[in-house]
């Protein structure tokens, strides 16, 4: 139902999951080679390191509220999967900040090295934000419907 603000929130957060897949991260620049960090593989033009372990969060983190825009008739386990995600987002937050650091610290004893962060890795924040406000809202549905429910 898209008329309800939960499932436009639920479909921002989605979209946003879906950029942060494929979209960079971060770069790093280390001598004259620059990697990329995406979400399943830190690439330069020869090498590719695997990052599947954030991938799979990530990816999950694209496609749980994907999933739960469908579930309308069913708000608790809306609710439910609402926390999920927020445990999904979280830990997809803590990937990135991990796998930035340790490629951070992997490429700063070279000789020249520079690194930088791309709009894509808060990506995740802005959904927890976003998951939260739909988590709410579903809330208000459900205690809206209950309410209902006794003055019959």
């Amino acid at each position: 139902m898209i008329q309800r603000i939960q499932t436009l929130y639920l479909l921002a957060v989605a979209a946003l999951m879906a950029a942060a897949i494929f979209t960079p991260l971060a770069y790093f620049a280390a001598g004259v080679e620059e990697y990329k960090l995406f979400a399943f593989a830190l690439k330069s033009a020869t090498t590719e390191y695997s990052t599947i372990y954030m991938g799979v969060i990530v990816g999950l983190a694209a496609i749980v509220p994907f999933v739960n825009i469908f579930l309308f008739k069913n708000r608790l386990l809306q609710i439910r999967l609402c926390a999920v995600e927020l445990v999904l987002l979280l830990g997809s937050a803590v990937f990135m900040g991990a796998y930035y650091f340790l490629s951070n610290r992997m490429f700063s004893q070279l000789e020249f090295s520079a690194h930088g962060m791309h709009i894509a890795i808060i990506f995740p924040l802005i959904a927890i934000i976003l998951d939260y406000l739909a988590l709410r809202a579903i809330f208000k549905d459900e205690m809206l419907v209950k309410s209902l429910d006794r003055i019959r």
